[in-house]
Protein backbone atom coordinates (compact mmCIF):
# COMPACT_ATOMS: atom_id res chain seq x y z
CA UNK A 1 0.00 0.00 0.00
CA UNK A 2 1.95 3.07 -1.23
CA UNK A 3 0.53 6.58 -0.64
CA UNK A 4 2.06 8.01 -3.71
CA UNK A 5 1.25 11.06 -5.89
CA UNK A 6 2.15 14.63 -4.39
CA UNK A 7 2.98 13.53 -1.41
CA UNK A 8 5.96 13.78 1.01
CA UNK A 9 8.05 10.73 1.39
CA UNK A 10 7.21 10.40 4.79
CA UNK A 11 3.44 9.98 4.10
CA UNK A 12 3.99 7.19 1.05
CA UNK A 13 6.56 4.91 3.76
CA UNK A 14 3.23 3.78 4.65
CA UNK A 15 3.20 1.39 2.16
CA UNK A 16 5.30 -0.76 4.19
CA UNK A 17 3.90 -4.40 3.73
CA UNK A 18 5.03 -4.86 0.22
CA UNK A 19 8.74 -3.10 -0.69
CA UNK A 20 8.05 -3.67 -4.73
CA UNK A 21 4.18 -2.27 -4.31
CA UNK A 22 6.03 1.37 -3.45
CA UNK A 23 8.48 1.18 -6.35
CA UNK A 24 5.84 -0.06 -8.75
CA UNK A 25 3.24 2.30 -8.04
CA UNK A 26 5.29 5.00 -8.10
CA UNK A 27 6.19 4.01 -11.90
CA UNK A 28 2.66 2.75 -12.58
CA UNK A 29 1.20 6.46 -12.03
CA UNK A 30 2.00 8.99 -14.80
CA UNK A 31 1.78 11.66 -12.59
CA UNK A 32 3.48 9.63 -9.41
CA UNK A 33 6.41 11.95 -9.32
CA UNK A 34 5.17 14.98 -11.15
CA UNK A 35 4.00 17.01 -7.91
CA UNK A 36 6.92 14.85 -5.14
CA UNK A 37 8.94 17.79 -5.27
CA UNK A 38 6.16 20.94 -5.16
CA UNK A 39 3.80 19.43 -2.41
CA UNK A 40 7.16 19.02 -0.26
CA UNK A 41 8.00 22.87 -0.77
CA UNK A 42 4.55 23.18 -0.30
CA UNK A 43 4.01 21.21 3.27
CA UNK A 44 7.52 22.40 4.50
CA UNK A 45 6.58 26.19 3.74
CA UNK A 46 2.90 25.66 5.20
CA UNK A 47 4.52 24.29 8.47
CA UNK A 48 7.41 26.84 8.65
CA UNK A 49 4.89 29.76 8.27
CA UNK A 50 3.00 30.01 11.64
CA UNK A 51 3.87 33.23 12.60
CA UNK A 52 0.26 35.17 13.82
CA UNK A 53 -1.53 32.05 13.92
CA UNK A 54 -1.35 31.34 17.43
CA UNK A 55 -4.47 29.00 18.92
CA UNK A 56 -5.62 28.56 15.38
CA UNK A 57 -2.36 26.32 14.18
CA UNK A 58 -2.91 24.50 17.24
CA UNK A 59 -6.35 23.90 16.43
CA UNK A 60 -5.43 22.78 12.84
CA UNK A 61 -2.60 20.53 14.21
CA UNK A 62 -5.58 19.33 16.19
CA UNK A 63 -7.62 18.55 13.22
CA UNK A 64 -10.55 20.84 14.85
CA UNK A 65 -10.66 22.17 11.42
CA UNK A 66 -13.92 24.00 11.93
CA UNK A 67 -12.95 25.42 15.41
CA UNK A 68 -9.51 26.57 13.28
CA UNK A 69 -11.36 28.35 10.28
CA UNK A 70 -13.18 30.89 12.75
CA UNK A 71 -9.63 31.48 14.85
CA UNK A 72 -8.10 32.20 11.25
CA UNK A 73 -11.37 34.81 10.20
CA UNK A 74 -10.49 36.27 13.57
CA UNK A 75 -6.77 36.57 13.11
CA UNK A 76 -8.07 37.90 9.72
CA UNK A 77 -9.83 40.57 11.14
CA UNK A 78 -7.46 41.87 12.95
CA UNK A 79 -4.49 41.68 10.53
CA UNK A 80 -6.19 41.47 7.14
CA UNK A 81 -2.83 40.96 5.39
CA UNK A 82 -1.61 37.92 7.03
CA UNK A 83 -1.00 35.59 4.10
CA UNK A 84 -0.60 32.22 6.10
CA UNK A 85 -4.13 32.83 7.83
CA UNK A 86 -5.66 33.08 4.61
CA UNK A 87 -3.79 30.25 2.87
CA UNK A 88 -4.42 27.83 5.94
CA UNK A 89 -8.55 28.97 6.03
CA UNK A 90 -8.40 28.05 2.20
CA UNK A 91 -7.41 25.30 2.56
CA UNK A 92 -9.43 24.22 5.78
CA UNK A 93 -12.47 25.05 3.10
CA UNK A 94 -11.32 22.74 0.65
CA UNK A 95 -10.32 20.08 2.91
CA UNK A 96 -14.65 19.63 3.31
CA UNK A 97 -15.16 20.34 -0.97
CA UNK A 98 -16.12 23.82 0.24
CA UNK A 99 -14.97 25.59 -2.85
CA UNK A 100 -16.57 28.90 -2.12
CA UNK A 101 -14.36 29.36 0.82
CA UNK A 102 -11.36 27.90 -0.36
CA UNK A 103 -11.68 30.36 -3.68
CA UNK A 104 -12.30 33.59 -1.24
CA UNK A 105 -9.01 33.08 1.23
CA UNK A 106 -6.70 31.59 -1.13
CA UNK A 107 -7.21 34.29 -3.52
CA UNK A 108 -7.03 36.96 -0.76
CA UNK A 109 -3.35 34.97 -0.06
CA UNK A 110 -2.88 35.44 -3.75
CA UNK A 111 -4.03 39.30 -3.49
CA UNK A 112 -1.62 39.65 -0.61
CA UNK A 113 1.53 37.21 -2.04
CA UNK A 114 1.50 36.84 -5.99
CA UNK A 115 3.81 34.82 -6.26
CA UNK A 116 2.93 32.12 -2.99
CA UNK A 117 3.41 28.90 -4.72
CA UNK A 118 1.88 27.26 -1.80
CA UNK A 119 -1.54 29.22 -2.22
CA UNK A 120 -1.25 28.50 -6.16
CA UNK A 121 -0.87 24.39 -5.84
CA UNK A 122 -3.64 24.90 -3.48
CA UNK A 123 -5.93 26.81 -5.80
CA UNK A 124 -5.23 24.85 -8.76
CA UNK A 125 -6.80 21.78 -6.94
CA UNK A 126 -9.81 23.35 -5.83
CA UNK A 127 -10.70 24.36 -9.36
CA UNK A 128 -9.15 20.61 -10.35
CA UNK A 129 -12.25 19.04 -7.84
CA UNK A 130 -14.73 21.52 -9.71
CA UNK A 131 -13.67 20.05 -12.75
CA UNK A 132 -13.02 23.28 -13.80
CA UNK A 133 -9.65 22.53 -15.76
CA UNK A 134 -8.75 25.75 -17.56
CA UNK A 135 -9.05 27.94 -14.19
CA UNK A 136 -6.62 25.29 -12.63
CA UNK A 137 -3.66 25.03 -15.36
CA UNK A 138 -2.31 28.50 -14.72
CA UNK A 139 -2.14 28.05 -11.16
CA UNK A 140 -0.61 24.45 -11.79
CA UNK A 141 1.93 26.52 -13.73
CA UNK A 142 2.53 29.33 -11.34
CA UNK A 143 3.20 26.44 -8.53
CA UNK A 144 6.07 25.27 -10.60
CA UNK A 145 3.53 21.85 -12.11
CA UNK A 146 4.20 22.56 -15.82
CA UNK A 147 3.22 19.11 -17.07
CA UNK A 148 0.11 19.14 -14.90
CA UNK A 149 -0.42 22.82 -16.48
CA UNK A 150 0.23 21.65 -20.18
CA UNK A 151 -2.53 18.31 -19.42
CA UNK A 152 -5.11 20.16 -17.95
CA UNK A 153 -5.37 22.80 -20.43
CA UNK A 154 -4.97 20.83 -23.22
CA UNK A 155 -8.56 19.25 -22.17
CA UNK A 156 -11.53 20.53 -24.12
CA UNK A 157 -15.06 20.54 -23.06
CA UNK A 158 -16.61 18.57 -19.38
CA UNK A 159 -14.47 15.84 -18.39
CA UNK A 160 -15.70 13.11 -16.32
CA UNK A 161 -18.71 13.40 -18.05
CA UNK A 162 -21.19 10.50 -16.46
CA UNK A 163 -23.40 8.38 -18.66
CA UNK A 164 -25.49 5.18 -16.69
CA UNK A 165 -26.42 5.36 -12.99
CA UNK A 166 -25.17 2.52 -11.60
CA UNK A 167 -22.56 -0.05 -11.80
CA UNK A 168 -22.06 -3.05 -9.80
CA UNK A 169 -18.26 -4.30 -10.43
CA UNK A 170 -17.51 -7.58 -9.14
CA UNK A 171 -14.18 -7.89 -7.33
CA UNK A 172 -12.88 -10.36 -9.43
CA UNK A 173 -9.20 -10.53 -7.60
CA UNK A 174 -8.75 -9.36 -3.93
CA UNK A 175 -5.24 -9.65 -3.05
CA UNK A 176 -2.43 -9.23 -3.74
CA UNK A 177 -4.17 -6.13 -5.23
CA UNK A 178 -8.47 -5.86 -6.22
CA UNK A 179 -9.48 -6.31 -9.77
CA UNK A 180 -12.22 -5.39 -11.72
CA UNK A 181 -13.14 -5.48 -15.53
CA UNK A 182 -12.97 -2.37 -17.47
CA UNK A 183 -13.32 -1.27 -20.79
CA UNK A 184 -11.02 1.80 -22.31
CA UNK A 185 -12.42 3.01 -25.18
CA UNK A 186 -15.10 0.54 -26.03
CA UNK A 187 -11.81 -2.02 -26.35
CA UNK A 188 -11.86 -5.40 -25.11
CA UNK A 189 -12.29 -6.17 -21.44
CA UNK A 190 -9.33 -5.27 -19.62
CA UNK A 191 -7.99 -5.66 -15.39
CA UNK A 192 -7.55 -2.71 -13.95
CA UNK A 193 -6.75 -2.44 -9.96
CA UNK A 194 -8.05 0.88 -7.65
CA UNK A 195 -6.04 2.82 -5.02
CA UNK A 196 -6.77 6.15 -3.25
CA UNK A 197 -3.47 6.85 -2.60
CA UNK A 198 -3.49 7.28 -6.39
CA UNK A 199 -5.04 10.87 -7.97
CA UNK A 200 -5.80 10.25 -11.64
CA UNK A 201 -6.65 7.26 -13.87
CA UNK A 202 -3.83 6.00 -14.99
CA UNK A 203 -2.75 2.45 -17.24
CA UNK A 204 0.24 0.45 -18.83
CA UNK A 205 1.86 1.79 -21.98
CA UNK A 206 0.85 -0.69 -23.96
CA UNK A 207 -2.46 0.14 -22.84
CA UNK A 208 -2.22 3.19 -23.66
CA UNK A 209 -0.91 2.32 -27.31
CA UNK A 210 -3.15 -0.38 -27.82
CA UNK A 211 -5.58 2.49 -27.65
CA UNK A 212 -4.20 5.04 -29.83
CA UNK A 213 -3.58 7.49 -26.64
CA UNK A 214 -1.11 10.13 -27.57
CA UNK A 215 0.48 12.34 -24.78
CA UNK A 216 -0.50 15.79 -24.21
CA UNK A 217 2.27 16.58 -22.37
CA UNK A 218 5.59 14.02 -21.09
CA UNK A 219 8.00 14.06 -18.31
CA UNK A 220 11.27 12.52 -18.32
CA UNK A 221 11.94 11.74 -14.62
CA UNK A 222 14.91 9.99 -12.69
CA UNK A 223 14.06 7.45 -10.90
CA UNK A 224 16.11 5.11 -8.71
CA UNK A 225 19.22 5.27 -10.82
CA UNK A 226 17.64 5.66 -14.26
CA UNK A 227 14.89 7.06 -15.93
CA UNK A 228 11.28 7.06 -16.89
CA UNK A 229 8.93 9.31 -18.83
CA UNK A 230 5.51 9.93 -17.72
CA UNK A 231 3.16 11.09 -20.22
CA UNK A 232 -0.38 12.73 -19.76
CA UNK A 233 -3.03 12.24 -22.54
CA UNK A 234 -7.03 12.44 -22.19
CA UNK A 235 -9.10 9.28 -22.91
CA UNK A 236 -12.55 9.26 -24.39
CA UNK A 237 -14.04 6.73 -22.89
CA UNK A 238 -13.64 4.63 -19.84
CA UNK A 239 -16.16 2.05 -19.14
CA UNK A 240 -16.96 0.48 -15.81
CA UNK A 241 -19.90 -2.14 -16.48
CA UNK A 242 -22.79 0.02 -16.28
CA UNK A 243 -21.02 3.56 -15.64
CA UNK A 244 -18.70 5.42 -18.62
CA UNK A 245 -17.06 8.25 -18.17
CA UNK A 246 -15.66 10.33 -20.82
CA UNK A 247 -12.81 12.84 -21.32
CA UNK A 248 -11.02 11.53 -18.47
CA UNK A 249 -7.55 12.80 -18.00
CA UNK A 250 -5.55 9.84 -17.76
CA UNK A 251 -1.92 9.42 -17.45
CA UNK A 252 1.04 6.21 -18.07
CA UNK A 253 4.45 5.68 -17.67
CA UNK A 254 7.60 3.95 -19.66
CA UNK A 255 10.87 3.04 -19.59
CA UNK A 256 13.39 5.06 -21.61
CA UNK A 257 12.93 2.24 -24.47
CA UNK A 258 8.61 3.02 -24.38
CA UNK A 259 8.07 -0.27 -22.62
CA UNK A 260 6.08 -0.98 -19.74
CA UNK A 261 6.73 0.07 -16.21
CA UNK A 262 4.55 -2.61 -14.30
CA UNK A 263 2.74 -5.51 -15.60
CA UNK A 264 0.74 -6.27 -12.06
CA UNK A 265 -2.29 -4.81 -13.84
CA UNK A 266 -3.51 -2.84 -16.73
CA UNK A 267 -3.87 0.14 -15.09
CA UNK A 268 -4.92 1.89 -11.79
CA UNK A 269 -7.99 3.82 -11.23
CA UNK A 270 -7.69 6.77 -8.63
CA UNK A 271 -9.08 9.24 -6.19
CA UNK A 272 -10.05 11.28 -9.21
CA UNK A 273 -12.36 9.04 -10.59
CA UNK A 274 -13.96 7.65 -7.00
CA UNK A 275 -14.69 11.66 -6.41
CA UNK A 276 -16.81 11.84 -9.25
CA UNK A 277 -19.09 9.08 -8.10
CA UNK A 278 -21.21 7.92 -5.34
CA UNK A 279 -19.11 4.91 -4.55
CA UNK A 280 -19.16 1.94 -2.62
CA UNK A 281 -16.04 -0.21 -1.52
CA UNK A 282 -17.93 -3.56 -0.78
CA UNK A 283 -15.06 -5.24 0.59
CA UNK A 284 -17.60 -7.45 2.28
CA UNK A 285 -19.71 -8.28 -1.12
CA UNK A 286 -16.20 -8.44 -3.01
CA UNK A 287 -17.56 -5.79 -5.71
CA UNK A 288 -17.62 -1.72 -6.13
CA UNK A 289 -20.56 0.13 -6.26
CA UNK A 290 -20.65 2.61 -8.62
CA UNK A 291 -23.36 5.61 -8.74
CA UNK A 292 -23.99 8.72 -10.25
CA UNK A 293 -23.59 11.73 -8.22
CA UNK A 294 -27.02 12.95 -7.40
CA UNK A 295 -29.29 14.27 -4.28
CA UNK A 296 -31.47 12.09 -4.53
CA UNK A 297 -28.95 8.60 -5.22
CA UNK A 298 -26.60 10.36 -2.00
CA UNK A 299 -30.35 10.35 0.00
CA UNK A 300 -31.18 6.90 -0.68
CA UNK A 301 -27.49 6.00 0.30
CA UNK A 302 -27.47 8.01 3.39
CA UNK A 303 -31.15 6.20 4.55
CA UNK A 304 -29.85 3.05 3.66
CA UNK A 305 -26.50 2.87 5.60
CA UNK A 306 -28.26 4.55 8.47
CA UNK A 307 -30.69 1.50 8.44
CA UNK A 308 -27.73 -0.56 8.73
CA UNK A 309 -26.31 1.16 11.58
CA UNK A 310 -23.91 2.79 9.75
CA UNK A 311 -23.87 6.83 11.14
CA UNK A 312 -21.97 9.37 8.93
CA UNK A 313 -18.71 9.79 9.83
CA UNK A 314 -16.79 12.92 8.60
CA UNK A 315 -14.17 13.01 5.00
CA UNK A 316 -11.87 15.26 4.25
CA UNK A 317 -9.42 15.53 1.50
CA UNK A 318 -6.24 16.72 1.43
CA UNK A 319 -4.78 16.36 -2.37
CA UNK A 320 -5.81 12.59 -3.20
CA UNK A 321 -5.58 11.03 0.48
CA UNK A 322 -8.64 10.46 2.27
CA UNK A 323 -9.19 11.24 6.51
CA UNK A 324 -11.95 10.27 8.63
CA UNK A 325 -11.19 10.56 12.56
CA UNK A 326 -10.23 7.13 13.95
CA UNK A 327 -8.91 5.66 17.08
CA UNK A 328 -5.68 3.67 18.41
CA UNK A 329 -5.81 2.37 21.55
CA UNK A 330 -2.69 0.76 23.32
CA UNK A 331 -1.60 -0.67 26.68
CA UNK A 332 -1.00 3.02 27.93
CA UNK A 333 -4.27 4.52 26.37
CA UNK A 334 -6.18 5.68 23.45
CA UNK A 335 -5.26 8.49 20.95
CA UNK A 336 -8.81 9.88 18.82
CA UNK A 337 -7.96 12.13 16.20
CA UNK A 338 -7.47 12.20 12.15
CA UNK A 339 -6.80 9.33 10.26
CA UNK A 340 -6.03 8.23 6.85
CA UNK A 341 -8.48 5.69 5.19
CA UNK A 342 -7.25 4.29 2.36
CA UNK A 343 -8.82 1.58 -0.23
CA UNK A 344 -7.82 -0.73 -2.51
CA UNK A 345 -3.64 -1.23 -3.55
CA UNK A 346 -1.90 -3.77 -2.29
CA UNK A 347 -3.00 -6.22 -0.19
CA UNK A 348 -0.42 -7.24 2.55
CA UNK A 349 -1.46 -8.86 5.89
CA UNK A 350 -0.60 -4.80 7.89
CA UNK A 351 -4.25 -3.39 8.92
CA UNK A 352 -2.93 0.08 9.72
CA UNK A 353 0.27 2.10 10.15
CA UNK A 354 1.22 4.06 13.09
CA UNK A 355 2.72 7.11 12.60
CA UNK A 356 6.04 9.16 14.42
CA UNK A 357 6.04 8.44 18.39
CA UNK A 358 2.07 7.66 18.81
CA UNK A 359 2.93 3.54 19.24
CA UNK A 360 5.67 4.68 22.07
CA UNK A 361 3.20 7.14 23.67
CA UNK A 362 0.21 4.80 23.48
CA UNK A 363 2.22 1.92 24.61
CA UNK A 364 1.29 0.21 21.51
CA UNK A 365 3.56 -3.54 21.94
CA UNK A 366 6.25 -2.95 19.00
CA UNK A 367 8.56 -5.33 17.77
CA UNK A 368 11.58 -3.29 17.09
CA UNK A 369 13.88 -6.62 16.42
CA UNK A 370 11.96 -7.05 13.20
CA UNK A 371 12.88 -4.06 10.97
CA UNK A 372 11.15 -4.12 7.36
CA UNK A 373 12.15 -1.87 5.10
CA UNK A 374 10.77 -0.44 2.13
CA UNK A 375 10.88 2.37 -0.29
CA UNK A 376 9.33 5.86 -0.42
CA UNK A 377 9.70 8.04 -3.56
CA UNK A 378 12.92 5.74 -4.24
CA UNK A 379 14.23 6.35 -0.75
CA UNK A 380 14.58 3.88 1.90
CA UNK A 381 12.36 3.94 5.17
CA UNK A 382 12.04 1.41 8.01
CA UNK A 383 8.96 0.16 9.93
CA UNK A 384 8.58 -2.10 12.72
CA UNK A 385 5.58 -4.96 13.25
CA UNK A 386 3.20 -3.74 16.07
CA UNK A 387 0.16 -4.56 17.50
CA UNK A 388 -2.64 -1.85 19.16
CA UNK A 389 -5.44 -3.32 21.62
CA UNK A 390 -7.85 -1.80 19.15
CA UNK A 391 -8.27 0.17 15.76
CA UNK A 392 -11.22 2.03 15.28
CA UNK A 393 -13.13 3.74 12.89
CA UNK A 394 -16.41 4.52 13.77
CA UNK A 395 -17.88 1.28 14.88
CA UNK A 396 -15.79 -0.70 12.98
CA UNK A 397 -13.14 -1.95 14.85
CA UNK A 398 -10.08 -4.81 14.74
CA UNK A 399 -8.40 -5.82 18.17
CA UNK A 400 -4.71 -6.89 18.70
CA UNK A 401 -4.66 -6.68 14.78
CA UNK A 402 -0.88 -6.31 13.12
CA UNK A 403 0.36 -3.07 11.97
CA UNK A 404 3.17 -1.59 11.26
CA UNK A 405 4.55 1.66 13.27
CA UNK A 406 7.18 3.93 11.39
CA UNK A 407 8.24 6.24 13.96
CA UNK A 408 10.37 8.12 11.15
CA UNK A 409 7.25 9.90 10.04
CA UNK A 410 6.52 13.41 10.61
CA UNK A 411 2.86 12.73 12.43
CA UNK A 412 1.59 16.46 10.72
CA UNK A 413 2.51 16.41 7.15
CA UNK A 414 -0.22 18.22 6.00
CA UNK A 415 0.19 20.57 9.03
CA UNK A 416 -2.44 18.47 11.07
CA UNK A 417 -2.19 15.55 13.15
CA UNK A 418 -2.60 11.80 10.99
CA UNK A 419 -1.55 9.56 13.70
CA UNK A 420 -2.58 6.41 11.45
CA UNK A 421 -3.86 5.20 8.24
CA UNK A 422 -6.00 2.43 8.00
CA UNK A 423 -5.31 0.17 4.93
CA UNK A 424 -7.01 -2.88 2.47
CA UNK A 425 -7.13 -5.26 5.25
CA UNK A 426 -9.08 -3.50 7.81
CA UNK A 427 -11.65 -2.96 5.26
CA UNK A 428 -12.18 -6.53 4.64
CA UNK A 429 -15.23 -7.49 6.72
CA UNK A 430 -17.00 -4.28 5.60
CA UNK A 431 -18.52 -1.48 2.73
CA UNK A 432 -17.58 1.72 2.89
CA UNK A 433 -18.87 4.66 0.96
CA UNK A 434 -18.08 7.84 -0.06
CA UNK A 435 -20.12 10.76 -0.34
CA UNK A 436 -17.73 13.70 -1.06
CA UNK A 437 -20.34 15.95 -1.84
CA UNK A 438 -21.48 15.97 1.76
CA UNK A 439 -18.85 14.53 2.63
CA UNK A 440 -19.20 11.59 4.63
CA UNK A 441 -18.01 8.63 5.15
CA UNK A 442 -20.45 5.29 6.12
CA UNK A 443 -19.17 2.10 7.44
CA UNK A 444 -21.30 -0.84 7.35
CA UNK A 445 -21.52 -4.76 7.59
CA UNK A 446 -23.28 -4.48 4.07
CA UNK A 447 -23.72 -2.48 1.00
CA UNK A 448 -26.44 0.36 0.64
Amino acid sequence: MAAEDMVPEDVAAAGTDDNNWTRRSLLRGAAALTGAAAASSLLGGTASALAGGGDADALFRAGEFEKAGRAYEEVLRKDPRNVHAARRRGRIGLLANRFADAEKYLGTALRLAPDDKDAHYLLGDCYLRQDKLPLAAPHWQAAGEKAYAQWFAAVRGEPYQVRGDIARLPIRQMDPMPLVEVSVNGGPTKHFTFYTGASNLSMRASVAKETGLKPVASQRVEFEGGFMWAHYGILDSFELGGIELRNVPVGWSSTESGEDTDTDSDGMIGTWVFSHLLTTFDYAGRQLVLRRRTPEAAGRVHAASVRAGAEPLPLWLADQFLHTRGTVTGASGSGTGVVGVNFGGSGGESAAVVFADTAEKLGVRTDHGRPLGTFAHSHPAVTYPCYPREIRIGDAAARDIYCESHPQAALAPYGFDVRAAFFHCFHKPYALTLDLTAMHLYIAATAP
